[in-house]
């Protein structure tokens, strides 16, 4: 048998993508496409009801539907915000939203980044099994703890403050913040950190200097998700926040008890309420899935 004789098989033609090839993949991506944006849609409508209706005068929103404006422009006015401007206690409010979101966001960062790093790559007994708790702290509820901290925060004084708030968001935000951050560290090649210490690098460095710095996606993706739901909450500054110390949220809620006469105030509130989330959830979306998808793939 001579050389000429020995058969090589031939790997498969690629399919060609020809006219065909296109039409029937925008047949089947049509329908998906058209799904997805009227679900988009319908999911917005709210959103310009509510943005349309910031901008009515209160005794139009009560007689009839906001989308009667987009008929009649002549119904958009700014008198609702210029009234919340002026209205001390929201603006107090949303002052309180600040103090409350910021802190408790930074804080969730800082304190899970140190404790996931040491899950990760510190070596110390009973790592694991400390580890095990921390998870399986994900499954208790916020509520569970209203009663007992509300009793330790009235001996320590810190019942109808803002620190009350931060700390409760903190502590009830550290077990799912370590998790995602520790499987996403672990992540790292070993080799890195390796280097850095054979290089004379203390742990802090390595933690500062080569850990945060390719952690940025997750921690930039539970920084989002920290500051979006510490800025909707309202059971636990509901119970801990008190007068002075009340969000937007709480403030929001206490005009609904007279509905009729404040929705001049309650929809621009609204909107406002709605509006800082939005923005910082699409202006770092990218890191919020590459985040949330790191841990999961590990």
């Amino acid at each position: 048998m001579t050389a000429t004789d020995v058969s090589v098989p031939r790997a498969p033609a690629a399919p060609r993508k020809g006219v065909a090839g296109r039409l029937v993949r925008r047949l089947t991506a049509g329908p998906a496409t058209i799904f997805l944006l009227i679900v988009g849609l319908l999911w917005l409508v709210p959103s310009i009801g509510l943005l349309v209706g910031s901008f009515r005068p209160a005794e139009l929103q009560t007689t009839s539907g906001w989308w009667n404006a987009l008929t009649e422009p002549s119904q958009f006015t700014i008198e609702n915000y210029q009234g919340l401007i002026e209205n001390p206690s929201m603006v107090t409010a949303f002052i309180n939203t600040v103090l409350i979101t910021v802190p408790s966001s930074l804080l969730l960062v800082l304190i899970a980044a140190g404790a996931a790093y040491a899950f990760a790559w510190v070596r110390f007994p009973g790592r694991d099994a400390l580890f095990l708790i921390v998870v399986g702290l994900l499954v208790v509820p916020i509520q569970i703890g209203l009663i007992p901290i509300s009793k330790v925060y009235g001996d320590l004084g810190l019942f109808g403050t803002i620190p009350g708030v931060v700390l409760y968001h903190v502590g009830f935000g550290l077990p799912f913040a370590v998790f995602l951050l520790r499987n996403f560290f672990i992540g790292i090649p070993h080799e890195l950190l390796e280097a850095a210490r054979m290089d004379g690098a203390s742990e802090w460095r390595v933690f500062s200097q080569v850990v945060l710095p390719l952690g940025i996606p997750a921690i930039a993706s539970l920084l989002i998700f920290q500051f979006l739901w510490v800025w909707n909450d309202l059971l636990i500054a509901l119970v801990f926040a008190g007068t002075d110390a009340a969000p937007l949220t709480v403030a929001i809620q206490q005009q609904l008890r007279t509905f009729g006469s404040n929705i001049d105030i309650i929809a621009p509130a609204a909107f406002l309420q709605m509006l800082v989330p939005l923005l910082v959830f699409f202006a770092f979306q990218r890191y919020f899935v590459q985040g949330l998808l790191a841990g999961s793939q590990r």
